[in-house]
Parts: C-alpha cells; sequence; structure tokens
C-alpha cells in the first residue's frame, strides 16, 4: 500500500477506536450479575466505572453513582486514571493527524514535518491504546478474583449445602468494547508510524568536493613583497625591491662588512 493509504487507514482505525474507547468508559455494564445458581432472578444488577444500577423484571431501572472516591477501590481508581489518559492522548492525536494528512495541505508545510507529525501522533496512538487495553484487563482480573472469592465463600465443605447467598458478578460487554476499541487504535498507531517512513524525504549520498587551484601566493611586507610560486622551493623566493629584483641566493653570496670583524 502507499503512504497515503497507510496514513488515511491509520487515522480512521485510530478515530473508530477512540471512539470506542470513549463508549466503553461512559458505560455502565462493566460487571454483570452471574445469574448461573442464582435462585434470585427478578433483580438483575451491573456496575460501571462511575455508577451502579439495579433493573427489576418489571423493567424499571435505577442507577446510582458513586458519592465517594476514596472508598473506591485502587483497582477501580487506576482504571478510571488509565482509561481517561488513554482518551486525552487519542484526542490529541486526532488533532495532531489530521494538520499531518498528505492530502491536506496548510501553508508551507513541507514533506518532513508532515512526517515528524505522523509519527508523534503515532506514537500517542500506540499509547493511547495500551493505555485502554491495561485498563480493561486490570479490571477483569478484579473481577475474575472478586468471583472465585464468592464462589468459595458462596458454597460450603459441610455435605455441599449452600451457607451464604453472595452476589456475584462477571464480564461485562464495556470490556468486550474496551479491548476491542483499544487494539485499534493501537492498531491504527502503528499504521501511522510506517506511513511517516514513506514522507520523509529522500536523501542523496554525495558529498560534495571543493577544489583547490594552485596560484600565486604573494606576501606583502612593508619594503615590498615577495612573489613565490606553488611549483618552486619555499627557499627560491625573489625580493622586489623598487631598486631592482634579486634573489636570496644573490644576497647572501656577497659578504658583507660584517663578515671581516
Amino acid at each position: 500500500m502507499s503512504t497515503t493509504t497507510f496514513q488515511v487507514v491509520g487515522f480512521l482505525l485510530s478515530l473508530l477506536g477512540l471512539a470506542g474507547c470513549i463508549a466503553a468508559t461512559g458505560m455502565d455494564m462493566w460487571s454483570t450479575q452471574d445469574l448461573y445458581d442464582n435462585p434470585v432472578t427478578s433483580v438483575f444488577q451491573y456496575e460501571g466505572l462511575w455508577r451502579s444500577c439495579v433493573r427489576q423484571s418489571s423493567g424499571f431501572t435505577e442507577c446510582r453513582p458513586y458519592f465517594t472516591i476514596l472508598g473506591l477501590p485502587g483497582r477501580l481508581q487506576a482504571v478510571r486514571a488509565l482509561m481517561i489518559v488513554g482518551i486525552v492522548l487519542g484526542a490529541i492525536s486526532i488533532l495532531v493527524s489530521i494538520f499531518a494528512l498528505k492530502c491536506i495541505r496548510i501553508g508551507g508545510m513541507d514533506d518532513s514535518a508532515k512526517a515528524k507529525m505522523t509519527l508523534t501522533s503515532g506514537i500517542m496512538f500506540i499509547v493511547s491504546g495500551v493505555c485502554a487495553i491495561i485498563g480493561v484487563s486490570v479490571f477483569a482480573n478484579m473481577l475474575v478474583t472478586n468471583f472465585w472469592m464468592s464462589t468459595a465463600n458462596m458454597y460450603g465443605t459441610m455435605g455441599g449445602m449452600v451457607q451464604t447467598v453472595q452476589t456475584r458478578y462477571t464480564f461485562g460487554s464495556a470490556l468486550f468494547v474496551g479491548w476491542v476499541a483499544g487494539g485499534l487504535t493501537l492498531v491504527g498507531g502503528v499504521l501511522m508510524c510506517i506511513a511517516c517512513r514513506g514522507l520523509v524525504p529522500e536523501q542523496t549520498n554525495y558529498r560534495a568536493v571543493s577544489y583547490h587551484t594552485s596560484g600565486h601566493n604573494v606576501a606583502y611586507n612593508p619594503k615590498g613583497f615577495k612573489a613565490s610560486t606553488g611549483f618552486g622551493s619555499p627557499t627560491k623566493t625573489k625580493k622586489i625591491y623598487d631598486g631592482g629584483a634579486h634573489t636570496e641566493d644573490e644576497g647572501q653570496s656577497h659578504p658583507s662588512k660584517y663578515d671581516y670583524v
């Protein structure tokens, strides 16, 4: 598939996953009453992250929100936090990915900037999906633990008679919605990261080579200047004065009056 296809498909999957995470967080059926071996069938109870509900056989439903925060179990508060963090990250990623779409041109934004924005939104989508999956899994683990503890307390060891009647809860529909939504968000983020590679402009491997041409190097002197070529010996330079041109060898060959002192 092309880069645009990866980007658009990843964006749509992430958008659908974010909508599912929002729906799962607001649903009340995170845990539903287990009706197996339950003698009382006129009342059906189910609980969510924010409130608990009771539905009677007549069709009347009454929901009561949780009026406390500190009184709730720690794992329930952790699930709340994970779902909220996943929704916030997903919402920010949606805004970033809209501007990063290749089919949308805003101002003078080049492909390298779009590639960075696509990679950023993809990573945030992956983190959002992981948060949703972990939150739902933690709540499911809590349900499984409470279910088996309630089952152990419900049945005694004396002749297999029922000692106490306790309400057991099993998986609700919100858990499955949360798992699917988190998976869609995760897959969408991976596709966005793959699309980032196609948006990066290709870089050439050619290196610039500088050429230095040899020429006359001129060194200025208060009394004159020295002219030398790049091909001759550095010792054989000419000194050009106002009176004439003499080489250094000639200057050294004539003795001075100080040589006889």
